[in-house]
């Protein structure tokens, strides 16, 4: 059911990786339904001072799962990421049932299928503090980093002037600069 698109950088994928990536991850197969078709896109690094980060992420009806994970150990990364996507699923599927409890007709989502009643949910509570009204503004990527910076943020939300379309520029962990564009 999961298919898996695993790539290297600075490292060979070599088969007893390959399998030990797959092994874990499909792990998760079980919150989903069997007609479900999803990949899993695998990245793993190797940095020079030996580290080694692996990133995963899959893309699903509702719901786009990602995460990652850097430590001295590749394989214990592939746990801790398995074990991070598995709580996102239990938490994503806690406000699927919450918001199910709420509403009378239909179902909302069709995406996993139930949980055990024997398995715990983690349950999360988001609380709003702060609201903000923006005007967004048409301007290019080049701009809205401007802005970003003379703010003092790490995002900026912004008009496409080409395309109409709202973006994101964002600060990245390792300090360069991303872009999110909407269709």
């Amino acid at each position: 059911m999961i298919k898996f698109n695993i790539r290297g950088e600075n490292i060979e994928v070599t088969d007893s990786i390959r399998s030990y990536v797959e092994e874990k991850i499909s792990k998760l197969e079980k919150y989903f339904t069997e007609n479900q078709e999803l990949t899993a896109h695998v990245n793993l690094k190797v940095y020079a001072e030996k580290t080694s980060k692996v990133e995963v992420t899959i893309p699903a009806k509702n719901i786009t799962l990602r995460a990652e994970d850097t430590s001295q150990e590749l394989y214990g990364s592939v746990d801790l990421v398995q074990e991070k996507l598995e709580r996102q699923i239990r938490k994503y599927k806690t406000k699927v049932q919450k918001k199910r409890n709420h509403i009378a007709t239909g179902k909302v989502f069709d995406t996993f299928v139930e949980l055990a009643p024997e398995e715990e949910i983690e349950e999360a509570n988001i609380e709003i503090v702060r609201t903000k009204n923006i005007d967004l503004k048409p301007m290019d990527a080049e701009e809205a980093v401007l802005q970003m910076d003379l703010i003092d943020h790490d995002f900026f939300i912004f008009t496409d002037g080409e395309t109409g379309a709202t973006s994101i520029v964002y600060r990245r962990e390792d300090g360069n600069i991303g872009l999110i564009e909407t269709n």
